[in-house]
Formats: structure tokens, C-alpha cells, sequence
């Protein structure tokens, strides 16, 4: 495989056309960059060279800077590994070149990519470009100009949207805007491109240098204002992490000050989030993402996945109808299979409002979500499971059950059917203990609400074979989950990493800690939400089940709290019924209800794990 470079053709035009070769995207490594700047100097030099245009080879301009290096500096604490792009690549190199350069943007343009497009002096597209400054996602800000030249060149507020939210556009809407100059054909690009930089070189278009721009931020009363509202927004939406305040501080540096000391800051507030722990973790999360797709003798024995059309899930609850709602939406049929007509309505009636919440949030359209609800079907027996491609067992975490389901499916379905279980913690041996078909079951946990969390456990058994393991990676990611293949063991990975902090926050709840203080901090710290009111999104009877397995998996680890059990009693089940640790109603935030002290004060009597009956209070 070539190592990245840079070539440069000069045409009869005059126009040299300067290639990043760094496939599959083109990341600017740090070979491109020397090759870059190394590039530009010889254009600048050459008297047969009247202007640039800078392109990517195979159909993608770049997609932003090489993150390997981020690694580097985070394993070896040496922020000089990080080069100086912004002044004297960006500035000095391309946007100070005394000779017009104009970006051929095709495929995609993000972080750094974008951001050396902006300092050219013009941008033309291809069709369906796709544009973006996704740097806060891993913990820092746009360090090669972007806080700069996105405000300059489509407007304070439509920027401000694009990196904090890490929001793509199109090239289509970036035209509209003024980030792109002209959208043209794919086979025409360089055509157009050539001849744009020949007309700036000979003063038939302007020479735009977008540093410089101040047309579109509006006065500086106007852009404090938006700015003010972005700092209140970015506190709502991540509230405990640097680079969002960070990214709208150098905004209004430039603002104030102009663009150029605005990049100054930009570059040293940059390198200093590189630094941060946030940013270590958010980008040891990015390459653990994509780790999840490579498995050894599963992903790199040559196994081709087959095609899954149709799915049957057993269970219309809260996971089953979840589940069923993520495959329906993803244009894959389902069957879904309940023990009698009434919870059959009932489950269907819950894949109708999810899909409806998604509509009114805008996840999908009035016509994909008829078209998606036309894919399901109910059914009472397994007369529909002579042709499915899967089966997602989702009930109730009880073996003998789940054992008799699994005996039942095997007989039903045809040979190649995967046989697959939505267990959180049961031992997928047990489960399918009672079959021949050892190498077709699976264990496929998703989580709560299972149509919009991303995750999906794949649990693997020594007998489950490459060909369901890579089936079912392949229809996760069909259906827009990130699939993590695990071992099987009590727990699997999520559950494991789990049990200490639901056991945690149960001690402390009969040491004496309010519940609701419990809960507050967890979110303040930045979690979603606390660990009771999951318990109350999850439903009890999962956290009975869960509990059990962990009790006899680890008795003498486990705290085994009567505070469930006593819940129940009192005809609680969380959000299902509307009545938990919180009061659930329609059209109003879940709020703490008084009632269930007493339930708490009962099991910490039952417990009675606090020292000489007294309430232990902790800081």
C-alpha cells in the first residue's frame, strides 16, 4: 500500500492540480501535510504555474486530520507532535498564496478537510458533498482556522450549529448558505475548478480571502448576543466537558480582535483540549467504535454475510416491541409473536407510538413510517417462522421458559434461521440447552428504549458459529446499532461493567442517602440519568431477574437489597404503570414521589445494614 502523499500536474492551462493521496479518505497525515506545504511552495516558485486547484483522489476530498496522531500525543504526553497547520499551512501556505487556489470538494470535506477548503479561495462541489466540523466529538475544537472562516463565510449562528452539534450539511445547503461557490457534476469538477482559478487569476472573479470576511457576522452587539445564547445551550447540552465554551471562546476572540489573532487562539486553545482527559477518552471511544467491526476469525476468514429479510420477534414488551420497531424502520419484515390477542395488541400498539415519536421528532418521514408499519405482522403460533432469516427471543429472563421457546423455534424455523436471545445476563448455554442447533444461537441484548439506543451485544457461545456472528454484526448495523461482540458469561460485558454501580448506589440508598440526591448527582455528572429512575425506565421485573443471576453468580459480592420486591408490593413498576421512585404522566418531566419513602425506610429496616440502627450520613 502507497504511503500518503502528495502529487502536483501542471496543465497547458497553467493550472497546477494538487492531489492529497491518503486512501480511503484522505486523512491529512502528517506525510500530507509536509507534502502540502512542499507542494505549494513549488506552484508559488514556478512561472508556468498561474493558479491551484486542490483535490483528493478516489471521490473524497478528505476526512479531516490523521486522529492517529492525537493517539500518539495522549500515549506519550508530547503535544510538539502535533504540527502547526493553521498559520503556516493554512494562512501563510494556501490563504496568503500569491497565486488563486481553489478546492474541488467531492465526497466529503470534514474537520481539517473543511477547514483547508476554507482557506482556499473558492470551493466548487460535487453533488451530495458532505460537509463538516465534527471536533468537538473528540474533545477539542477545529484547530485548523474553521472557528474562524465558518462564521466569516455562512453566518454566526448556522456555524455555531455545525460544531457544536457536530452537524453535517450538504453541499446543496452549503451553496445556499455561500460556504460553496458552485455545485457541479462529479466528471466536471476539476473542468470547472481549473477554469474558476484561472478566471480569479485573471481578475474575472473575485479573490476572496475568507479570513479576512466580516460581512456575514453582524455587528458585535448582534454576535454576542447569538453567542450568549450558544454558551446557555452548550451548558444544557454537555454541561461538563471543556470544548463547547472553549469553541465559542475563540469565536468571540476573532470576533473582537479579527480573524488572525482568533486563529492564534484557536491553535493554543487547541492544543491544550488535546490534553485534556476528555479528549483521551472521547478518542480512545472513536477507535474502540470501529475496532468493534473487526473480529478475529469472524471478520477476516472471508465469510460473505447473507442477506436478512425477514425477522421474528418473540415478546411484544418493552424490549420486544423496541426491538421490532428498529427492524421495521430499517425496511426489514417482522413477525412478531405473542402468547395471546391481547398482549399482541398491546405490543403492536407500542411499535405504532414508537414509530410515531420518531415521526414527531423528525426521524422519519409520515411515509417511511407507513411504509415500515406495512412490514409488520402479528401472529399467535409459529406458522409465520417457516421462512425467517432470525429469530430475537425477547421475554422475560427465566430459563425454563426461554429453554422451551428455544426448543419450540428449532423445530420451526428453517435450517439457516439464526437463533437469537435478547437475555441481559442469563448463560446462553443454558438457554439453549435443550437444541441440536448449538452453532446458530446468539445472544442479541439491546437496551432500553431498544428502537433509539445504539448499542447491541452480540454474545457469542464456543459453539456459535463465524457465519451467525458476522449475520448478525452486519443486520446491527442494517438497523443503525453499533454491535459489540462478547463472550458468555453471567452479565456479558455491559452487565458486568454495570453491577458495581446499581450495587453502589443500593448501599448507599440503605446507608441513608436519598434516593432523589442519588439520582441528581448522576446526572449533573453528565449520565442521562440517575440509577433509580433507569431502574424505573427499565422495568422491575428486569432488575428482579438481573439480580438473581448476579446472587447466584456472585453471592459473595452481591448486596441483595429487598427494596424491588417491596416497590412491587406496593403496585409499583416504574414507568409501565406510571408509578415508581417518580410519578410518570403524560406531557410532564418524571418527578420525584414522596409516597416511596416509606417503602425505602422499610427495606433499609429489612436490610439493616446501618451501624447501631443509625442513618450514616455521607458528604
Amino acid at each position: 500500500m502507497a504511503k500518503p502523499h502528495v502529487t502536483m500536474e501542471v496543465g497547458n492551462d497553467g493550472v497546477a492540480v494538487v492531489t492529497l493521496i491518503n486512501p480511503p479518505v484522505n486523512a491529512l497525515a502528517i506525510p500530507i501535510i509536509a507534502g502540502l506545504k512542499e507542494k505549494f511552495d513549488e506552484a508559488t516558485r514556478r512561472n508556468d504555474v498561474k493558479a491551484l486547484v486542490l483535490t483528493g483522489k478516489g471521490g473524497r476530498f478528505s476526512g479531516g486530520f490523521d486522529i492517529n496522531v492525537f493517539q500518539k500525543v495522549h500515549a506519550t504526553g508530547d503535544i510538539s507532535l502535533m504540527p502547526d497547520v493553521s498559520v503556516e499551512l493554512v494562512v501563510n501556505t494556501i490563504e496568503d498564496c500569491k497565486k488563486p487556489v481553489v478546492a474541488a470538494v467531492e465526497g466529503l470535506a470534514l474537520g481539517g478537510g473543511l477547514e483547508l477548503a476554507m482557506g482556499c479561495h473558492a470551493r466548487i462541489a460535487a453533488p451530495k458533498t458532505q460537509l463538516g466540523l465534527p471536533e468537538l466529538t473528540l474533545g477539542v475544537i477545529p484547530g485548523f482556522g474553521g472557528t474562524q472562516r465558518l462564521p466569516r463565510l455562512l453566518g454566526l449562528s448556522k456555524a455555531i450549529e455545525i460544531m457544536l452539534f457536530s452537524k453535517p450539511i450538504m453541499s446543496e445547503e452549503g451553496k445556499k448558505l455561500g460556504l460553496i461557490d458552485a455545485i457541479v457534476p462529479s466528471q466536471e469538477l476539476l473542468k470547472v475548478s481549473r477554469q474558476w482559478a484561472l478566471d480569479i487569476s485573471e481578475r474575472r472573479k473575485p479573490w476572496l480571502r475568507s479570513l479576512h470576511r466580516t460581512d456575514k457576522i453582524g455587528s458585535l452587539s448582534e454576535a454576542r448576543e447569538v453567542l450568549k445564547a450558544a454558551r446557555q445551550q452548550a451548558k444544557k447540552i454537555a454541561p461538563n466537558v471543556p470544548q463547547h465554551q472553549a469553541c465559542l471562546d475563540v469565536m468571540e476572540e476573532g470576533i473582537i480582535h479579527g480573524g488572525y489573532n482568533g486563529v492564534l487562539k484557536e491553535a493554543k486553545v487547541f492544543k491544550e483540549l488535546v490534553m485534556t482527559e476528555t479528549s483521551k477518552g472521547l478518542v480512545h471511544v472513536f477507535f474502540a467504535q470501529r475496532m468493534t467491526s473487526k473480529i478475529p476469525k469472524v471478520t477476516d476468514v472471508g465469510l460473505k454475510p447473507r442477506h436478512i429479510k425477514k425477522v421474528a420477534v418473540i415478546g411484544g414488551g418493552l424490549m420486544g416491541s423496541g426491538i421490532a420497531t428498529a427492524f421495521i424502520v430499517s425496511n426489514i419484515h417482522v413477525v412478531l409473536k405473542e402468547i395471546n390477542s391481547e398482549y399482541l395488541q398491546k405490543g403492536t400498539k407500542t411499535i405504532e407510538a414508537n414509530v410515531r415519536s420518531l415521526v414527531t421528532r423528525g426521524k422519519l418521514t409520515r411515509d417511511k413510517a407507513d411504509k415500515a408499519l406495512s412490514m409488520l405482522k402479528g401472529a399467535l403460533d409459529y406458522s409465520d417462522f417457516k421462512d425467517v432469516d432470525m429469530v430475537i427471543e425477547a421475554v422475560i429472563e427465566s430459563v425454563p421458559l426461554k429453554q422451551k421457546i428455544f426448543s419450540e423455534i428449532e423445530k420451526a424455523c428453517p435450517p439457516h434461521c439464526i437463533l437469537a436471545s435478547n437475555t441481559s445476563t442469563i448463560d446462553l448455554n443454558l438457554v439453549g440447552e435443550k437444541t441440536s442447533s448449538q452453532d446458530r444461537i446468539i445472544g442479541a441484548h439491546f437496551f432500553s428504549p431498544a428502537h433509539i439506543m445504539p448499542l447491541l451485544e452480540i454474545v457469542r457461545t464456543e459453539k456459535t458459529s463465524a457465519q451467525a456472528i458476522l449475520d448478525l454484526m452486519t443486520v446491527g448495523k442494517t438497523i443503525k446499532k453499533v454491535p459489540v461482540v462478547v463472550g458468555n458469561c453471567t452479565g456479558f460485558a455491559v452487565n458486568r461493567a454495570f453491577f458495581p454501580y446499581t450495587q453502589s448506589a443500593l448501599i448507599l440508598v440503605h446507608l441513608g442517602v436519598d434516593v432523589f440526591r442519588i439520582d441528581k448527582l448522576i446526572s449533573s455528572f453528565g449520565l442521562p440519568m440517575g440509577p433509580f429512575q433507569l431502574q424505573d425506565l427499565s422495568g422491575y421485573g428486569v432488575a428482579l431477574a438481573v439480580g438473581k443471576e448476579f446472587a447466584n453468580a456472585f453471592p459473595d459480592r452481591t448486596f441483595q437489597s429487598p427494596l424491588i420486591d417491596l416497590l412491587v408490593k406496593d403496585g409499583r413498576n416504574g414507568k409501565t404503570n406510571g408509578k415508581g421512585y417518580y410519578i410518570y404522566e403524560k406531557g410532564s418531566k418524571p418527578r420525584p414521589d414522596p409516597s416511596v419513602l416509606p417503602v425505602i425506610e422499610e427495606s433499609r429496616r429489612l436490610a439493616n445494614i446501618m451501624p447501631n440502627g443509625k442513618v450514616l450520613l455521607l458528604p
